[in-house]
């Protein structure tokens, strides 16, 4: 049986030409409400006429008459609208091209005092006059403002960063992101040549290195250069500076300490640079280091979200895998990656995955887990990614839950007999030890590659006790725990760890619990901290004893006339079972009252190194000697690889 069609029933009704577009005007020409009775009829007499000739002319032509558009164009009125049955419909406009480019860049200081202000094309707003405008829209400000106000109106696009306020304007129409991104690269570049931290001192003790900078950067308003390797070798510093960033340049014939990063024989003048302008734009040229080095830091980040009862609702790990590459010459490397069940399944752990522009993205589209790349020299941002630690099945089914992290806690709110205590329970897990539970631990403590250079033997460290901070001992250190408190508290006037310091901040109403690294190595599983909370208390007629300001000083005043001491004792007049039913009504209301005061959540700051989430690591970072250039026949570079996992308050407990 033949499957039934989609199409509609033919029509076996005599097919009717279409009308040209003049007819279709003319038609609704005889519909205007300005014209007269008279003027409507002999439009529509009018188009009747003109449809008559153009099917007895269609018959006699062979392509179709050009007389209705001519007559249309005489009869109809300039104002009139365009047909709704238009045959040819009319082209859409482009959108506007984002062409504009950076006129001026402002650096501020922490007092908001303008420190640096470069200006790239047409005259921009001073940064006296702009800075005002800037700091009119309320606090937290978007990185980008419009200001109408302005003649011209203008774009401010704002970055803050270790105290200092970039500040790019632009009257005309520009990418947004670009402008940002560039933003983020003038830091880097700053921070690459006058060192981290980033200070408005060094900015202004360094005025003609900032200003060479800018220059290469960005030229006339367009972004131009902004790799640190190539800006190496435009850049012209001090010979001191030039150590500093390491490297050395053996080429002959060149003078000697003028030169980023070259060391001896670095470029010295703009006639140079053309003559040695690298092919690779983030590699700069003759790259030589006496020491051979490659290390890979794989950094990623916890952002987790518990339920009340400790079962993960969110669970996800912000990947970055940093590379440090000091090798001479042209190396080609391959770095494999694997998860936590080898290397087939690593397509379906790594979402988002961004790249370095030197790494072949074909290569990884191939073998996923594979880089391939021509380093820059130095160190820099391979690849980022994001792994969710609660994916769900095949089959679509809900996430198990089975979720590993080194922290656990545990919050009860309302204890006490009025409601106003509530505790905090850290447990740890045993597999994490601590930073100072094994001596020669730390941030420099990395996992060498076995067999690949000198920096093989194994993940741990020598005569067998494996060293803190790998992946055979993953250490815990800097355990901060962070309660956020209702704006309705008015202080916590009883604060009790049974271990680490704990303080209370009263303008951000949070409450910091920091638990030391010498305390982590001690191997006690839990701590317990536990708060008394006061808030906007009512006292209520006939109640004694009542203290509103949360001091313990009482809620009564000081009385002149009254005895020093009682002679007699009136509560024990009182009825004793009354006192006690009016006392359970008041601690009732109590815990009403101080419901509204218990925290809700509570955040978990960590570090962890030698462990990873997600189960990522490398595998292996050869050099293809084949792909390489300029490089010493059988030359074995260190080879080292550090694991390390972050929790900024990243992971949430919900009360």
């Amino acid at each position: 049986m033949a499957a039934p069609s989609l199409l509609p029933p033919p029509s076996f009704e005599k097919p009717v030409q279409p009308q040209s577009s003049a007819l279709s005007c003319l038609r609704r020409s005889s519909s205007f409400s300005g014209l007269s009775r008279w003027e409507r009829g002999g439009m529509s007499s009018l188009a009747m006429f003109i449809e008559s000739t153009v099917t007895i002319l269609n018959g006699h032509t062979e392509g179709p008459c050009k007389l209705p558009q001519l007559i249309a164009s005489v009869l109809l009125p300039a104002n009139s609208s365009p047909p709704l049955n238009h045959v040819n419909p009319p082209v859409s406009a482009k959108p506007p091209t984002m062409n504009g480019v950076i006129e001026a860049l402002h650096i501020y200081d922490e007092h908001n005092t303008p420190i640096l202000s470069h200006t790239y094309t047409s005259r921009p707003l001073s940064p006296s006059y702009l800075l005002p405008f800037y700091l009119s829209h309320p606090c937290p400000r978007p990185n980008l403002i419009y200001l109408p106000q302005t003649n011209p109106p203008t774009l401010v696009f704002s970055l803050t960063h270790a105290n200092l306020l970039f500040l790019i304007t632009t009257s005309s129409e520009v990418e947004p992101l670009l402008v940002l991104e560039f933003l983020h690269r003038i830091v880097d570049s700053f921070e690459e040549f006058l060192g981290a931290p980033l200070l408005a001192h060094k900015i202004e003790n360094n005025y003609d290195v900032v200003a060479q900078l800018l220059t290469e950067m960005c030229d006339a308003g367009t972004v131009n250069t902004t790799e640190p390797n190539a800006l190496r070798d435009m850049v012209e510093v001090e010979g001191w500076v030039d150590k500093l960033l390491g490297g050395l340049n053996l080429s002959a014939g060149k003078n000697f300490g003028s030169g980023i990063g070259g060391g001896i024989g670095s470029s010295t003048g703009p006639s140079l640079i053309s003559q040695n302008t690298p092919a690779l734009p983030w590699r700069r040229a003759n790259v030589r280091h006496t020491s051979n080095e490659l290390y890979a830091d794989v950094i990623e980040t916890l952002s987790v979200t518990l339920a009340p009862s400790g079962r993960p609702l969110a669970a996800f790990a912000n990947g970055t895998i940093a590379f440090t590459s000091k090798v001479s010459g042209v190396p080609d490397i391959v770095v494999t990656l694997s998860g936590p069940s080898g290397k087939h399944n690593l397509k379906g752990i790594i979402d988002l995955p961004v790249f370095h522009p030197c790494v072949r993205l074909a290569k990884w589209r191939e073998q996923p887990g594979v880089l391939s790349f021509i380093p820059p020299d130095g160190r820099f941002t391979l690849a980022g990614y994001e792994v969710d630690l609660l994916p769900f099945d095949v089959d679509g089914k809900p996430p198990t839950g089975n979720l590993k992290l080194p922290v656990g806690l545990e919050m009860k709110t309302g204890l006490g007999l009025t409601g106003s205590d509530f505790e905090v329970r850290v447990q740890l897990n045993k597999v994490f030890g601590s930073s100072g539970s094994v001596q020669g631990g730390g941030m420099n403590a990395r996992s060498g590659l076995a067999g690949r250079g000198s920096g093989g033997g194994g993940p741990g460290g020598g005569f067998g006790i494996p060293t803190a901070g790998t992946p055979a001992s993953p250490s815990l250190h800097d355990l901060v725990i962070t309660v956020p408190l209702p704006a309705d508290v008015r202080n916590v006037p009883e604060i009790r760890p049974s271990k680490g310091d704990a303080t209370y901040n009263p303008g951000e109403r949070t409450l910091e619990w920091t638990i030391s690294n010498k305390e982590l190595a001690q191997g006690i599983p839990a701590f317990v901290l536990r708060c008394t909370v006061v808030g906007q208390q009512v006292v209520e007629e006939g109640e004694e004893g009542a203290d509103p300001t949360g001091f313990g000083f009482g809620g009564g005043g000081y009385n002149y006339d009254e005895p020093y001491q009682d002679v007699a004792v009136t509560s024990s007049t009182k009825d004793k079972g009354a006192d006690k039913a009016g006392e359970a009504e008041r601690d009732g209301k109590r815990q009403a009252q101080n419901k509204i005061l218990m925290p809700s959540s509570a955040l978990v700051s960590f570090a962890v190194k030698g462990w990873l989430p997600s189960g990522i690591k490398v595998e292996s970072i050869i050099i293809d000697p084949r792909k390489s250039r300029g490089m010493v026949e059988h030359m074995k570079p260190y080879k080292g690889v550090k694991y390390l996992t972050v929790s900024k308050g990243g992971v949430e407990i919900r009360c």
